[in-house]
């Protein structure tokens, strides 16, 4: 089995001897890793599994005449020479579209020469690894991009018709971008969102909020997605056990980040109740083990993971975010030898 058949058995619930994983880094990380290993090379002793494109960006941005402050097409501000980045003044200063001039889907597509960049990588991988369309933020996320984080929260309590307006703007943008994608990129075995909808308590605008105004919209986009013979993946943060139910309805194929810091997000647990239904991609604790275990828990997690929640498939082993700047060197390099010998049930 090459790296894709690996990945899709998974995805599909079949075990396989091998567990696939993914690594990623920010960049302090990665140049004390060049610096302990001598050269960037350590990076060819990893297995590439997933391979992920972007063609539609929804965080698509261009610098103003202020120094680090960029501009979307949707008209807001962002603050982007500071870690993280940030909005610093929405498009949607008050819960009303009338008089705004709606962004065109094409404006967040890419093309010419930067499109053709991204193809030709793309056509480097067919056949070789499990290739992933992305479609940057999701509704939420692009709902506060426009309107500000706590406009929305207000807007959500205050203002829903207005709300449900927005995001129906907002998702008839996303059936374009699906489109665009699979377009552009046939052969992807998935097309993946980005939403966060929880924070280590729960879901952040809560259970029956996020069924009236969320679940109806995904629907449609995931059913549209599975239209076209792709898995649907979905990034999100923090704690989401209270939708569980939810996502597995209307089709998540696979949840990523799993992380498992949060409420009621501990990965065995979630094994327990809905292995045989979902996927889970992640579930390596970057608040936990990665910053605080030594490096010989690091391997004994990893070993555990593989075995507990490779069973059956639907589990691709991964930290929940990205190695972060409090991540030790040792750690770090644990990770990469551990993940370079290969994963096993």
């Amino acid at each position: 089995m090459n790296p894709r058949d690996i990945v899709r058995a998974q995805i599909n619930h079949q075990q396989t001897e091998t567990i696939p994983y993914t690594l990623f880094w920010e960049e302090d990380v990665e140049k004390r890793l060049d610096a302990y290993y001598g050269n960037p090379q350590w990076k060819q002793k990893l297995e590439t599994f997933i391979q992920s494109y972007t063609v539609v960006d929804t965080m698509k941005k261009q610098p103003t005449s202020q120094k680090g402050i960029d501009v979307d097409p949707y008209g807001s501000l962002w603050r982007v020479d500071r870690r993280p980045f940030h909005l610093h003044a929405p498009a949607l200063a008050q819960p009303d579209l009338s008089g705004y001039t709606w962004p065109v889907p094409d404006k967040f597509f890419f093309q010419g020469k930067e499109l053709e960049k991204v193809r030709e990588a793309y056509r480097q991988n067919q056949g070789k690894r499990y290739l992933i369309g992305m479609i940057g933020w999701g509704l939420f996320e692009t709902s506060w991009g426009i309107r500000g984080f706590e406009n929305v929260l207000i807007d959500i309590a205050c203002a829903p018709d207005f709300y449900e307006e927005l995001l129906d703007r907002i998702t008839e943008q996303f059936m374009v971008y699906i489109d665009y994608t699979c377009e552009q990129l046939p052969e992807i075995d998935a097309v993946m969102f980005g939403d966060d909808w929880g924070d280590q308590r729960g879901v952040l605008v809560g259970p029956e909020r996020w069924r009236k105004f969320f679940k109806p919209r995904y629907a449609r986009i995931y059913e549209k997605v599975h239209a076209k013979g792709k898995a649907v993946i979905s990034h999100c943060c923090g704690s989401i056990a209270d939708i569980m139910p939810d996502i597995i309805d209307i089709g998540l194929d696979v949840l990523e980040s799993v992380q498992p810091e949060a409420r009621g997000m501990d990965p065995y647990d979630l094994k327990v109740k809905w292995g045989d239904k979902i996927a889970f991609w992640g579930c390596l604790g970057s608040q936990s083990t990665l910053p605080f275990g030594t490096p010989e828990e690091i391997e004994e997690k990893v070993t555990e993971l593989c075995r507990v929640m490779g069973q059956g498939g639907g589990f691709i082993l991964a930290p929940a975010k990205e190695l972060q700047p409090e991540t030790p060197t040792r750690n770090a390099v644990a990770l990469v030898e551990k993940l370079a010998a290969g994963l096993r049930m």
